[in-house]
């Protein structure tokens, strides 16, 4: 049964979309520096500041606001180690279920490093954070709170309006990585409590290399990379005009096209096959986007269904793709309280602006063939 190409892997970066592709493209066409003040130089800047705009609308974010960097991981770096630096933190508090990215960030402030957990529906312990603020208040500390919005791996979707009325008051710092979120939920960065967010490009179709730190005016000396005064001198070195337009571009396209490919029913039909295979699926985590479903058949292991997928022409993940192509167990699912045997089960499966239910289907068909040759081999063995 061998498929057509099939990728369903858009957590881990969405296939570029057409826009972004021209933008980039016709960038790339351009000669200059855009710090130069000459002809070429300004329409290099031109198709910067055009982007700038484009990014922090779909961030709901001011222009001024907007921070190119090379990635969402610098962009997260930056918050986490430069915010620590630039607002003295006492520690880093950070969940248990948070991308590698931000885990190995503030590893590297040298600071303490405190974990909240995650509730068994993927969900931040807003208790546990609650009782490690008044500590610190208590110790007349000041932390550097670091949290997600979406969890990369199951999709569940953080309480942010309820973590942003418990940080944001206080003298805390708060940073949100909105690498999920971006382009699928409303950020409104600009009127929210966040004073530093991170987004990437290739999440939402840009090409690689390109993100963004937004920033309040109060954390604009939050800094990483010094340099020659790049990006209001936030930022050092010359900006990736062509990259950078792609993202621009990306951002103006990506949420009419996402909307249309309608992910949520696309993600239900999936589950519900899933279901009427009858092998006991377990889906993790509640109050997802509603483009990841995260998901295991008991007793298959993932590493084997991933390959068996893949020679099959379709590609899926077991977590996250920034493990250098490694599978191995999930923290997260871990902190979730999942049990060891049934988390190395899970699968996850994230659709985007050109999924569509054919895709879906054939994945179904698929995972049915692998299943009934898996139940052929235990009933050969029995």
């Amino acid at each position: 049964m061998k498929q057509s190409a099939i990728y369903l892997d858009h957590a881990a970066a969405a296939p570029l979309l057409p826009a972004a592709r021209d933008a980039l493209v016709a960038a790339l066409e351009l000669a200059g520096n855009p710090s130069s003040v000459h002809g070429h130089g300004r329409k290099l800047r031109n198709l910067i500041e055009a982007a700038r705009d484009q990014v922090a609308r779909l961030a709901g974010a001011e222009r001024r606001q907007v921070v190119f960097t090379g990635s969402a991981t610098e962009a997260i770096t930056q918050a986490i180690v430069g915010g620590a630096r630039a607002f003295a933190a006492s520690a880093v508090l950070v969940s248990a279920g948070e991308h590698t990215a931000v885990l190995k960030a503030a590893a590297s402030t040298g600071l303490p490093v405190r974990a909240i957990g995650l509730r068994p529906d993927g969900q931040i312990d807003l208790d546990q954070l609650a009782a490690q603020l008044a500590q610190a208040d208590a110790a007349n500390e000041t932390l550097l709170v670091a949290l997600h919005w979406v969890n990369n791996e199951t999709g569940v979707v953080q309480p942010v309006s309820r973590i942003n009325a418990l940080v944001g008051p206080t003298r805390h710092t708060l940073f949100i990585d909105a690498a999920q979120a971006f382009g699928k939920l409303p950020l409104d960065f600009a009127a929210s409590a966040p004073d530093m967010m991170a987004v990437g490009g290739h999440k939402i179709g840009a090409p690689a290399g390109v993100g963004a730190l937004l920033v309040k005016s109060h954390a604009d000396e939050v800094r990483l990379i010094p340099g020659g005064g790049q990006e209001q001198g936030r930022r050092g070195g010359t900006e990736a005009a062509a990259l950078i337009a792609a993202f621009g571009a990306a951002a103006s396209a990506f949420p009419e096209l996402y909307a249309a490919a309608d992910t949520s029913a696309l993600v239900s039909r999936l589950e519900n096959g899933l279901n009427r295979l009858g092998a006991g699926v377990v889906v993790f985590g509640a109050d997802r986007v509603g483009s990841i479903t995260n998901f295991a058949i008991p007793g298959m292991a993932s590493a084997t269904t991933m390959m068996a997928l893949d020679l099959m022409g379709l590609s899926v993940s077991s977590g996250s793709a920034c493990s250098s192509g490694k599978v191995s167990s999930s923290h997260v699912l871990t902190a979730m309280g999942v049990a060891p045997e049934l988390a190395s089960c899970a699968l996850r499966v994230s659709l985007g602006w050109n999924s569509s239910a054919a895709e879906v289907d054939a994945l179904l068909a698929a995972i049915e063939t692998i299943l009934q040759r898996h139940r052929a081999k235990q009933e050969h063995a029995a």
